[in-house]
Formats: C-alpha cells, sequence, structure tokens
C-alpha cells in the first residue's frame, strides 16, 4: 500500500527541483490561506449575513403588518418606513409576481435571503443579480404585491472584500519573494548541470565559476577540478600515442626494409602482411586519439552531411530516409569517421543498405541496418572492444584491423551518445546510434 502510494506521488511530482521547492513553500502559505478562509466565511461572513437578513426580512413583515393595521387612517407608512428603515417600497395592485425564479443556488447571499423569506412569507420573489448596489423583493398580498428595493449593504458585509483582499495579497507577495528566492538558488545548479552536459558531450567548457550555496559552490569546485584532471589526462594520453607512433614506426620501417631481403616470397609477403596490418593498426587508432583531442564542436546539419558522405560511395543499393534540417553540436571529423566506419562494413559485407534518420524531442537517431550475414547476438558486446575480431559471422578478417567498430563507440560516446546492435528487418545488421539533440 504504501509503496504504491510513494510511487504515485513520485509521478506527479514535478520533476525539476525549483518547481518541487515552490511546491513545499507554497502549499503550506495555500492551505494557511484556505484555512482562514473558510473559518472567516463561516464564522464570520455568513453568520453576520444571515443576521443582517434576519433583520431584514422582520423590518419587511413589520411594514406588511403596519400597512394591514393602518390601512383606513391617515398614517403615511411609506414614509416612516422609508426614513427610519431605509425601505423603498410600493404596492402594485391586481399585479401577479413573476413565476420565474433568478435566484442564484451557488450564492450565499440568496441561499441565506431565501431561507429567511420562505419562513415568514408564502408567496415571495426576489432578484439580486439585475441592479448593482439594489436587491428587488416582491411580497405577495392580497390581489397584487409589495415590491422593495433594499441596498446591498442591508443584506451583506462589506468589509468580506477587503478581508479577502488583504489575506490574498500577502499570500502573492510570499509567494512571489519565493518564487525570486528559488530562482536565484535553482540558477547556480542549473548552470553545473549544463556545463557538465557539455563537458560530457565533449564540447569547449570554459574554466566554470561556482556561485550559489555552500554545497553548490563545493560541487562546482569538485567539478571543476574533475575537468582539469581529464583534459590533462587526454592531454598526456596524446603525447604519449605520439611517442609510441614515433617510437614504433622506426623498427617497423627497419623490418620492412630486412624484409625486402629475405628469398623466400611466400615468408616475405605473410610477415609483410602482418607488419602492414601492425602499421594500418596503429595509423587508425592514433588518427581517432588525435582527432577526439584537438577538434572543436561545431553545428551540423545531418541531412547535408550524411548526404555528402554517402555520395563518394557511389552505391545504388543505399536507400537514405532523411527528414529535413536536423541538427546537432558535434565534431564533423570524429563523426565522418564513426559513419565511414560503419557504412564501410555494410557495404563490405551485404547488397542493401538502409539508412534512416529521426528525432525526438531529447535526441537524435541514426538507423544503418543491413541484409549481410549480421553479427550473432552473443557477440554485441564483443564487437566494441578493441582489436577483436569475428571470424565466423564476418569472413575476411585479414582486412580488418578490429577498431571499426570500437573507435565508432567512443566516438558516440565521446559526444553524450549511445550506440546500439540489433538484428535488421533485411535480415542482417541493424545500428542504431543515438545523439543528443
Amino acid at each position: 500500500m504504501f509503496y504504491g502510494l510513494n510511487k504515485f506521488i513520485k509521478k506527479i511530482l514535478p520533476k525539476q527541483l525549483f518547481y518541487r521547492a515552490l511546491l513545499i513553500v507554497a502549499l503550506p502559505i495555500i492551505f494557511l490561506q484556505i484555512t482562514i478562509s473558510i473559518v472567516f466565511f463561516d464564522s464570520l461572513w455568513i453568520k453576520t449575513n444571515k443576521g443582517m437578513t434576519r433583520a431584514l426580512a422582520g423590518e419587511i413583515e413589520t411594514y406588511i403588518d403596519a400597512y394591514n393595521r393602518n390601512l383606513n387612517t391617515a398614517i403615511d407608512v411609506d414614509k416612516l418606513f422609508r426614513e427610519n428603515l431605509n425601505l423603498n417600497v410600493k404596492y402594485l395592485d391586481s399585479k401577479k409576481i413573476p413565476k420565474e425564479k433568478v435566484e442564484r443556488w451557488f450564492s450565499p447571499i440568496d441561499r441565506t435571503l431565501r431561507r429567511e423569506l420562505k419562513s415568514r412569507f408564502t408567496d415571495y420573489w426576489f432578484d439580486t443579480i439585475s441592479y448593482k448596489n439594489l436587491i428587488d423583493i416582491k411580497i405577495g398580498y392580497k390581489n397584487g404585491y409589495f415590491q422593495f428595493y433594499i441596498p446591498k449593504e442591508r443584506v451583506t458585509n462589506t468589509s468580506a472584500r477587503m478581508f479577502a483582499l488583504w489575506i490574498t495579497l500577502p499570500a502573492f507577495l510570499l509567494i512571489t519573494i519565493a518564487i525570486l528566492f528559488l530562482k536565484n538558488q535553482t540558477r547556480p545548479i542549473i548552470k553545473l548541470a549544463k556545463a557538465s552536459e557539455r563537458f560530457g558531450k565533449g564540447e569547449d567548457v570554459e574554466e566554470f565559476i561556482p556561485s550559489g550555496a555552500l554545497e553548490i559552490r563545493q560541487a562546482g569546485y569538485e567539478f571543476e577540478k574533475m575537468r582539469k584532471r581529464i583534459l590533462r589526462h587526454l592531454n598526456q594520453r596524446s603525447e604519449m600515442l605520439s611517442g609510441i607512433s614515433h617510437d614504433l614506426r622506426t623498427p617497423l620501417t627497419r623490418i620492412k626494409l630486412q624484409l625486402a631481403f629475405i628469398k623466400d616470397e611466400e615468408i616475405s609477403k605473410k610477415l609483410t602482411e602482418d607488419v602492414n596490418e601492425m602499421e594500418k593498426m596503429l595509423d587508425e587508432y592514433l588518427q581517432f586519439a588525435r582527432s577526439q583531442f584537438s577538434e572543436k564542436t561545431t553545428k551540423i546539419n545531418l541531412n547535408t552531411f550524411i548526404k555528402s558522405l554517402i555520395s563518394k560511395y557511389e552505391n545504388n543499393n543505399i536507400k537514405l530516409e532523411l527528414p529535413k534540417n536536423i541538427e546537432i553540436n558535434g565534431r564533423a571529423n570524429l563523426l565522418k569517421r564513426c559513419f565511414d566506419n560503419l557504412i564501410n562494413n555494410s557495404i563490405k559485407y551485404s547488397n542493401n543498405i538502409n539508412l534512416k534518420l529521426t528525432k525526438s524531442y531529447n535526441h537524435t537517431l541514426i538507423i544503418i541496418e543491413d541484409d549481410g550475414p549480421g553479427i550473432p547476438i552473443n557477440e554485441y558486446e564483443n564487437v566494441f572492444k578493441p582489436f577483436y575480431k569475428i571470424d565466423k559471422s564476418r569472413g575476411d578478417s585479414k582486412s580488418s584491423v578490429g577498431l571499426g567498430l570500437s573507435i565508432a563507440n567512443d566516438i558516440v560516446k565521446s559526444h553524450g551518445g549511445n550506440i546500439k546492435l540489433d538484428k535488421s528487418d533485411l535480415g542482417g545488421l541493424q545500428v542504431k546510434i543515438f545523439l543528443p539533440s
């Protein structure tokens, strides 16, 4: 039971910190305002209005009784009640009270007035709507009726509006102050979150200056330390790989020269192929490492980007499904390398290729699928490992160094995205690339 309630509360609660904090501040204020309003409405306003309405009904009843007693005398009852009780009344002979009611059932004034008139008179009618400051009351008498024009302040307490204003205005001011305060408190958190997101996508992030509360500033300082450590690590890796490249190329070149003097052509050919594979492996990884570290992030139109990429293959078997104007922030050379690796694999091992591009509110999806032999499901995770080869599923392993999918995966991850493998509807492999929008 409690688990279900907790799950329901989490589901209906706002996801953003600002709105959650605002609820914590605003709900008690609103609850207090409602409670005070109900107590005031019940104990003061309704009871006061009920007493005023009852007094008015009594005055009307007194007037009719006085009029009936002094019907044949010279006493001016109308003048007497008009001057002393503010009752504007006239008698309309040979006229009937309207049958249609104009009462508002949701109005406390109408409910109280109806209750008091019903307890004293059998034939009555009233209207609290037609006139702004007057109430029209009709009481049946013999062949006609008495018509009373009563000021509305006789049946309602005007201080209620002032009370409502005074109770609403402070609440509004408190909530406004709370919104401004919470905006100021959440702004550093949003700033830190955006900086972390940009850095996670591989974008350039200037030195982050923490602000806000102590805990938020501490998180900002730790983020800045982490950013500098990662950048230092990437720089060290780039320098180390450059050193490795220089140190390895010299002995590889000597080996290739020595192989030229081997008389056995078959042995020389095999050893040369191995050396060339080593050079290719080294070049691919070093090229990837350098571009990942040095290339800047730019705005990329994926539609134009993919069309330009596909045009160089001159392959009529590549079917494109590209909507218009999908843009992302990324590093063009790295993404080109990623798509080249994936498309080359599909062209190499299949006859028909589909490339589809879709966009949702928070990510862009690129799907590349083919009708080739595919990859066994149990190998989906392994193929992303550097230098891993599958000899059984996609033959011709000698033409590959086992870095294509690994590099593609690293490139997608460096952009804050994800890459997944699945079985294609065409029968081969389906590659799904998720990139943040």
